[in-house]
């Protein structure tokens, strides 16, 4: 494991198993389906398209906050359209870049038009913070004579 990974990597490490809704599904179905699956963010795909993102975030902004029903509520109406999206070979590093800089949790990982995977901070943390580790170790071995190479 490497700092300069790529997520196709981190997917097969994590899995990229993807739970979606439709666009016809309501907010409630969203909050029912999060909750179920533990996950804090849902892509929204029409067929094989990806049209939008709904987020626990987006639940409590514009559902909670504004006094709205969660059952009577497309989740076409408060997910976040366009959805920024990185490929299996973007690095770890590229997106958390992107996620720090966009203030977002959860990035939708596409290839060929077709949503393959899902990654989100904690995956970005916890690959870095793993890197991190191995590197540690390896320098370590190193300077106390005892790498085996």
């Amino acid at each position: 494991m490497e700092l300069a990974g790529k997520i196709g990597s981190l997917l097969g490490n994590k899995g990229s198993q993807v739970w979606s809704l439709t666009p016809s599904a309501s907010v409630y179905d969203a909050i029912v389906m999060m909750a179920e699956k533990q996950v804090g963010a849902l892509p929204i795909l029409d067929g094989n398209t990806l049209v939008g993102m709904v987020s626990e975030r987006d639940y409590a902004r514009k559902i909670i906050l504004q006094g709205r029903s969660s059952k009577d509520t497309p989740v076409t109406e408060i997910m976040s359209s366009p959805v920024i999206t990185v490929t299996p070979s973007h690095t770890v590093e590229e997106c958390m870049h992107l996620v720090t800089e966009k203030r977002i949790r959860h990035l939708p990982v596409v290839e060929g038009g077709r949503i393959v995977g899902m990654v989100s901070i904690g995956d970005l943390v916890n690959w870095t913070i793993t890197a991190q580790k191995e590197t540690i170790s390896h320098l370590e071995a190193y300077i106390s004579g005892t790498a085996q190479y």
